[in-house]
């Protein structure tokens, strides 16, 4: 008896360790978006026409780093479920204890929204170069929020949406389809994880580019309804009511710009 206490002690320790440092490394990203990211926010707001920053190794640098923070502020969330049942499941099924293999599955998922915040700094070197985003990293050009609008919107009714949004609100089918041993196959399936997540996300963080990037209010807004989309019962119903939201919004901002 004194040994099964010992061992559910140190497994309630286990999960302890998982759930401190998961909430730990949410806090400390939405602390470094808090604080500006390294971007002068206040700068950026009170001359939004000034021409953008040169892009040197060092910006492009500082921007993928804002744009990966941020992503880990906004998902590491909704994703703590996905994290907490891995470490429960690891315990579980091979008698281990799964501390660092639950934060190699962490590192797979964040690795694939780092890809994504490649691809948004490319995006936003490639609208920068075309007058389409202001100082504030804004939109300038009223056809392209509106563009970004309307595809956000319709993208919410296709079918790899749906799938996505399938494996994200669906933890235990995930693990239980794609179950890897080890640490390799933690990072495996910590990166497949993240791409659906990436799947089923990707173009509501394109919004940012509409609103501001680093437009905090935005940020908050768009990570408060990923989490209940992903999370609450009701989520792909969610999922539709957004899509014909921001299909009208776009549709009307086009409508406003022609």
């Amino acid at each position: 008896m004194s040994g099964y206490l010992a061992l559910e002690h140190l497994l309630r320790r286990d999960r302890l360790i998982v759930v401190v440092g998961t909430a730990a490394v949410a806090a400390l990203a939405w602390a470094y978006l808090a604080s500006g990211a390294g971007m002068d926010t206040e700068m950026m707001a009170d001359m939004p026409d000034m021409a953008p920053m040169p892009w040197t190794p060092l910006y492009a640098a500082l921007l993928f780093a804002m744009w990966w923070v941020m992503m880990i502020a906004m998902m590491v969330p909704s994703a703590a479920p996905a994290i907490l049942l891995y470490a429960t499941i690891k315990r579980r099924r091979e008698n281990t204890f799964g501390a660092m293999e639950t934060w190699i599955f962490l590192a797979g998922y964040l690795l694939a929204w780092a890809g994504f915040s490649l691809v948004a700094v490319l995006a936003q070197w490639a609208l920068e170069r075309t007058g389409l985003l202001s100082m504030a990293m804004a939109s300038t050009s009223a056809s392209l929020g509106g563009t970004l609008l309307l595809a956000a919107g319709l993208y919410q009714f296709t079918p790899l949406k749906g799938a996505c949004l399938r494996s994200c609100r669906s933890p235990l089918l995930f693990l239980s389809r794609y179950w890897q041993a080890g640490g390799a196959g933690a990072l495996r399936m910590g990166l497949r994880h993240g791409s659906y997540c990436v799947g089923c996300c990707w173009f509501l963080m394109a919004l940012l580019f509409v609103s501001g990037v680093m437009n905090l209010a935005w940020i908050i807004a768009i990570a408060l309804y990923v989490a209940s989309e992903k999370l609450l019962p009701f989520g792909r119903s969610l999922s539709y009511a957004a899509g014909v939201s921001l299909t009208l919004a776009g549709t009307i901002v086009l409508a406003r710009a022609l």
